[in-house]
């Protein structure tokens, strides 16, 4: 196994795990602390290394209409309009805002769990 293998597995592995401490730490709290959108943030920015990582090991043209590559997408943007509109509600947000937040974070993270686990699943078949 390359290292820019276990390097891009480590990263998408830490981008899910601070990702899921911010979001279930939230979720139990059930309320947004600042706390739970620098996990947000770190999750993102490990998944964007990680991803960037994977882009370098594949081989063949980019290819958005491929179901790993347009579900990651899709998860992507979801985390970076998360974690924006999170750190929104966290400046300027209401505080009912913040208690209703948590609705919207699990939704987010079950569809990051997409391309993570079809990444894994491609990984093992590969």
């Amino acid at each position: 196994m390359s290292t820019l293998v276990v390097v891009s597995t480590v990263l998408i592995t830490l981008a899910l795990v601070f990702y899921s401490l911010g979001v279930w730490s939230e979720r139990i709290a059930r309320y947004l602390k600042p706390t739970h959108v620098v996990f947000f943030w770190i999750g993102f920015m490990f998944d964007i290394s990680g991803t960037f990582a994977m882009h370098k090991i594949a081989t063949g043209p980019f290819n958005i209409l491929e179901p790993h590559t347009l579900t990651g997408q899709i998860a992507l943007w979801l985390m970076l309009i998360h974690a924006i509109w999170a750190t929104r509600v966290v400046k300027k947000g209401t505080d009912s805002a913040r208690k209703s937040f948590h609705k919207y974070s699990l939704t987010v993270w079950l569809i990051w769990l997409i391309p993570y686990f079809g990444g894994m699943y491609m990984g093992m078949v590969h």
